[in-house]
Order: structure tokens, then C-alpha cells, then sequence
């Protein structure tokens, strides 16, 4: 029995021919799938699309184009046990490439067509749906920096030079970080909070590599005293995240948590899933096992926690009380603990 799809497609995502991509994807799934094929436009995004299509009980969802195509069908799927298939065509890819989703259209096609699937989670950042990553100061910077136009004609390249001139304007500011049993008072450069994110989000890969499906955030915590100490985090961040292995460096420090909160002062500009959207505070929940998607991904390990080493950090167990805590003083820190 033939099963039933809706096909959400960008016709303007990525720097390829649009109508081939749709061709390509047609002669693969249409023997396999009934499709009920939807395009994006500027007035209807794939988010409405998605919405549309639950309403209306589709079997399965699949998504062609950007990371803002695929985030904004994959926010609407959120709890719904409704498949979703990735088709990649944008610029970075990041949710295909987090997942280990192959990026040719082709090769992800058939990992539709094949049919097994995984759960994974998801998260509420300001009660809006994320599925990759919010990033605070200089990822949100490069990110707003780097227009559509840069995009379209230099690709990745975009976020690079972005990224380049971000560092010009290198500052930090003060960040109040709230978990379920601490909370943290540091001066940072950027704070990013991953549910999953491929390695070429440099700013994410504290931990080793972010598991996208075990119940958890992954926080990396960048705290540069110099330009060119940013830079050699990022080198060190990439390296780290080729290698499979958490940083080692005394201005970079992770978490990984169920919940966090985020306050700065001033107040920092924050990019969620590849879109500005507003400003610090935020606050995130993950959502266990929210979404369901076919992935040929097999799971990793990843490092826990390394905060202490951070200069001038200072850390307060929720737990601790005045009659119990404890004052531990180090090079470089103060941690109240139990």
C-alpha cells in the first residue's frame, strides 16, 4: 500500500535549480509515496504549511529546503508522533547535518524511503519552539551580520567573513546562568544552548558533540579575554569537535542541562534556529523525545560538565544553605558548594 506524504518545498532555498531538486525528489519518493506537494512562498511559510498539513492528518511531513524551512516544518511537529523527513538545500544545513542526514537529495530521499525513524528531542526558548540552538552575544552578531544576499552568493563563506568582522567589535559582557541545581555569574563573550548542532556550529561543541536525544542542552560557555584568544577558542572548538573529544581550554566551559535561564547585562541580541529573535533574558526547557524523524544517526557519548576553570566565575548550588555551604577558592574562581 502506497503511504501518504505532504511534501513542503522551497523553491528558492539554496543556490541549485529548484525545479530539478523537485524533479529529483519526485522520480525517488513518488513510487514510494502519494505526495501532496506544497511550496513556500513569501506570504506562507513552511511552518504554516506543516500546520496545515497536521490539521489535516497527514501520515507524513517532509521538508525541502534552508534550516529555515526545515526548523519552522519541524517546530510544527513537535508532539504530534507525525514523521518528518529532511530534504536539505540551504546554505548551512545544520538540523540534516546534526542528524547525520545525508546532503545530497538523493541520498536523503532514500533515507525517507527506507522508513526508520528516531525520536529526538526538542525545546521551548521563550515559549518558541527550538530544535537546533539559541547563541547569545557573537553568534547572534555574526548571524544578523550575515545577510541573504552574502548567503546566496558566497554560501558558507558568509558566516565566516561575518564572523571575522564580529571580532573586531569583540567585548563581553556580564551573564547570570540558572540551572535546576546552580547558578552561575560569569563574564563571557557568547553562551550557546544546543539541543543539536553539527559541528560546524563551532560555538556549541564544549561538550564533544551534542546528543540530540538524550533529554538534555548542552551549554558551551566562551570566555575570551583577547581577539585573539577568540580565535583560538574557535580553532580549538573545531579541532575538538573533529576529534570527538570536550575542550580542554581554561576560557571555555560547558553544562548540560534539562532547563536553563539566561540574563545579561546589557542586555545581548540571541539567534534561535538561524533567526534573530529578540534579546536577552531567554529562558529553555527541553522536551524529551519531541520530535520524530527518519535518521540513520546512531548515538554518542559526550563530556558533562566543566565550569570551575573560568576566570572570575562564580558558582552557588541551589541545594547549598548558609549553615552548610562550603567557600572553595581556586586560581581563578570561587564555587559555593555543599
Amino acid at each position: 500500500m502506497t503511504r501518504s506524504a505532504c511534501l513542503i518545498f522551497n523553491p528558492v532555498a539554496g543556490q541549485g535549480n529548484s525545479e530539478q531538486d523537485l524533479a529529483t525528489i519526485k522520480r525517488i519518493l513518488e513510487p514510494e509515496f502519494e505526495l501532496d506537494i506544497q511550496f513556500t512562498t513569501k506570504e506562507i511559510s513552511g511552518g504554516e504549511l506543516a500546520r496545515k498539513a497536521v490539521a489535516n492528518n497527514a501520515e507524513i511531513i517532509i521538508a525541502s529546503g534552508g534550516d529555515g524551512t526545515v526548523s519552522m516544518v519541524a517546530e510544527a511537529l513537535i508532539n504530534t508522533d507525525i514523521p518528518l523527513g529532511a530534504i536539505a538545500r540551504g546554505t548551512a544545513n545544520a538540523f540534516a547535518n546534526a542528524l547525520e542526514i545525508p546532503d545530497t537529495i538523493e541520498a536523503a530521499c532514500k533515507v525517507i524511503v527506507d522508513g526508520a525513524t528516531k525520536k529526538v528531542d526538542a525545546a521551548i526558548c521563550n515559549d518558541k519552539p527550538m530544535i537546533l540552538l539559541a547563541g547569545i552575544g557573537f553568534e547572534a552578531e555574526t548571524v544578523e551580520d550575515a545577510d541573504r544576499e552574502a548567503k546566496n552568493r558566497l554560501g558558507m563563506l558568509a558566516y565566516v567573513l561575518s564572523g571575522l568582522k564580529q571580532l573586531r567589535e569583540f567585548e563581553k559582557f556580564k551573564a547570570t546562568i540558572e540551572t535546576d541545581d546552580k547558578v552561575i555569574k560569569v563574564a563571557v563573550n557568547a553562551i550557546t544552548i544546543a539541543n543539536a548542532a553539527p559541528p560546524s556550529s563551532v560555538l556549541a561543541q564544549g561538550t564533544a558533540g551534542v546528543v540530540y536525544d538524550d533529554g538534555l542542552l548542552d551549554v558551551t560557555i566562551i570566555a575570551a579575554e583577547t581577539r585573539a584568544g577568540a580565535i583560538a577558542i574557535s580553532y580549538h572548538l573545531l579541532q575538538s569537535a573533529s576529534n570527538g573529544e570536550a575542550a580542554e581550554r581554561d576560557d571555555v566551559g560547558y553544562l548540560r542541562t534539562k532547563w536553563i535561564k539566561v540574563t545579561t547585562d546589557p542586555p545581548q541580541k540571541v539567534v534561535l534556529d538561524g533567526e534573530i529573535v529578540g534579546s536577552t533574558p531567554i529562558e529553555i526547557k527541553c522536551i524529551p523525545e519531541g520530535l520524530t524523524v527518519f535518521t540513520p544517526v546512531e548515538e554518542v557519548i559526550q563530556a558533562e560538565e566543566r565550569l570551575e576553570h573560568l576566570a572570575g566565575i562564580q558558582i552557588e548550588n541551589k541545594e547549598a544553605t548558609s549553615e552548610s555551604e562550603t567557600i572553595v577558592e581556586t586560581d581563578n574562581s570561587k564555587i559555593i558548594s555543599d
